[in-house]
């Protein structure tokens, strides 16, 4: 059996158009969802600046919640959380707990 090159490969995966994402309800990929413990948010908003699928709902400069719409349960807002004194102000809990 005689093995193909990359260029004689079918396309696989297509995005036909930039900046779809919004399109596309991916919250059901989860296993993992983010809660927030507001008396540890310092508003900071690490969490807004590093989310790569923009799930964090922020109103009048603030940390308000989560869309979990399109939340995929990264971690990376947990993960870049500073919160205060040392106590983040978002933790990773099992869906569906």
């Amino acid at each position: 059996m005689k093995l193909k090159n990359w260029k004689e490969l079918a396309i696989g995966s297509v995005v036909p158009e930039a900046g779809n994402a919004d399109s596309y309800n991916t919250g059901s990929w989860r296993t993992f969802r983010p809660a927030i413990i507001e008396e540890n948010c310092i508003q900071c908003l690490f969490c807004w600046i590093y989310c790569p699928d923009s799930s964090i709902i922020v109103e009048e400069e603030k940390m308000v919640g989560f869309d979990y719409e399109h939340c995929k349960g990264c971690g990376i807002c947990a993960d870049v959380c500073p919160g205060k004194k040392g106590k983040k102000a978002i933790e990773m809990a099992e869906e569906g707990k």
